[in-house]
């Protein structure tokens, strides 16, 4: 069973936007910084944004950078992406995962934990 938990995925217009959320079940997420990842078909899963575990730092892809926004209320355990002029090359599966480093961002495979995923689909 996932330990992380992603929502708010769906279909949605090219320009439209979605906002992501990222829960985590069975531990604390406020002492890990998190990653929002993507796959779409046929493609490597690849980083798209991170934030650290007190909120502080972030950091973008180049593809992302300027639409989509990471942000996290530790209170709730919770971690989001807001997703703004959403293009169709933006389809693909989205994952959140937690990492517990001395460096940011961490790494690909620094990454503990990984959710199971929500979709998302940009099409007219």
């Amino acid at each position: 069973q996932s330990q992380l938990v992603e929502s708010g995925g769906g279909l949605v217009q090219p320009g439209g936007s979605l906002r992501l959320s990222c829960v985590a079940s069975e531990f604390t997420l406020e002492y890990y910084d998190i990653g929002w990842f993507r796959q779409a078909p046929g493609k490597e899963r690849e980083g798209i944004s991170s934030i650290s575990s007190n909120g502080e730092r972030t950091h973008y892809d180049d593809s992302v950078q300027g639409r989509f926004t990471i942000s996290r209320d530790n209170a709730k355990n919770t971690v989001y992406l807001q997703m703004n002029s959403l293009k169709p090359e933006d389809t693909a599966m989205y994952y959140c995962a937690a990492a517990k480093t001395f460096l940011f961002p961490p790494g690909f495979d620094e990454y503990d934990y990984w959710g199971q995923g929500t979709q998302v689909t940009v099409s007219s």
